[in-house]
């Protein structure tokens, strides 16, 4: 419980074994053409007779791996001089490629913890999703496609191992376990995150994740989302700042697509930021300071003042004023969506 998991390189196990193969046997090959170029300083004490290619790469092969039968020896002061200075880089190279898995295995967990430990002295400012499942992973695709938030300062927070895989798939940190739980919150670092999102397939928990979350984060903002509208005051209660019912949106799109099924593909366009339309915010620039939002060349929803959503038509945002945030509608481009 509580353990966390940093997003490793996308390098397969086949390829990497596949690269140590071929340095190792890079090194033998050019150890083995070393010998025989200097074949001349070699002597082979049992047959007295000039080295041959297959002897080259039986004395390499020896040599590296450190096997050293003796029985055939460089002689000569070049010879030595090649063994010392260049087969023993080589040799030490070598038992590297073939003692780098096991070292790598051994030293993993210990070079997780040493990662994960320096990622929360220094993570800020970040994003903790508690549950990716549908919703979750929702979230999370909304946040990188407006890219709001970079992958590395989401942390994904789940009891399932496979939906922590997928999770560390697309490059996230990923906590393992319960996020009703304080300890398992604190090792995700919510008391210095941004928002929390909770994203449970639950309401109970999410009431409780809610909970946990605004105890240990006083000032993030927390948006959760429940199947049931009636358990909205206990998100509320719990220290949530929105709630969103899935159940009743959902109802509510398929009640619209019987009547004007259009209208149910429009507001799926402002809800998907990788094309199309999107609805998104930004702040009012100096020179539309004073003007009315209605006369924008933007599609203006609303006005954000001082913490509080405006109405475009609300005659308090008649001005704008240094500050306010606008909440309009932005056409994606294909470099928008990273196309």
């Amino acid at each position: 419980m509580g353990m966390i998991r940093m997003p490793e390189p996308s390098t397969t196990p086949l390829r990497s074994i596949v690269r140590r193969v071929i340095g190792a046997l890079v090194a033998l090959v050019a150890t083995a053409l070393i010998v025989y170029v200097d074949r001349d300083g070699y002597l082979d004490v049992n047959r007295g007779t000039p080295l041959s290619l297959l002897d080259s790469f039986y004395y390499a092969t020896v040599s590296l791996t450190t096997t050293g039968y003796g029985d055939i020896v460089p002689v000569s002061a070049s010879a030595r001089l090649v063994n010392v200075s260049v087969i023993t880089v080589l040799r030490v190279l070598f038992l590297i490629v073939l003692v780098s898995t096991t070292l790598e295995v051994l030293t993993e967990r210990s070079r997780q913890a040493f990662r994960a430990q320096k990622w929360r002295r220094r993570v800020r400012e970040h994003v903790v999703v508690v549950g990716f499942g549908t919703k979750g992973r929702s979230a999370v695709n909304t946040l990188l496609g407006d890219e709001s938030v970079e992958r590395n300062r989401v942390v994904v927070v789940d009891t399932d191992p496979q939906a922590l895989d997928s999770a560390a798939a697309l490059g996230l940190v990923t906590v393992h376990g319960s996020a009703t739980r304080s300890d398992v919150l604190r090792v995700a670092g919510v008391q210095r995150a941004r928002a929390v999102v909770v994203a449970t397939n639950r309401d109970d928990s999410a009431v409780l994740a809610t909970l946990t979350a605004r105890e240990l984060a006083p000032k993030a903002h927390i948006v959760a989302a429940v199947r049931e509208a009636e358990n909205v005051h206990l998100l509320k209660q719990s220290g949530a700042d929105q709630v969103v019912v899935s159940s009743e949106t959902a109802g509510r799109l398929l009640g619209m697509a019987t009547a004007s099924p259009t209208v149910v593909d429009v507001v799926e366009d402002l809800l998907t930021p990788e094309s199309g339309l999107a609805i998104t915010e930004r702040p009012v620039e100096r020179a539309e300071e004073g003007g009315s939002p209605r006369h924008l060349a933007d599609i203006v929803l609303g006005v954000v003042r001082d913490g509080t959503l405006h109405r475009v038509d609300s005659p308090h945002v008649d001005a704008l004023e240094p500050g306010d945030r606008l909440l309009y509608v932005r056409k994606v481009t294909p470099v928008d969506s990273g196309d």
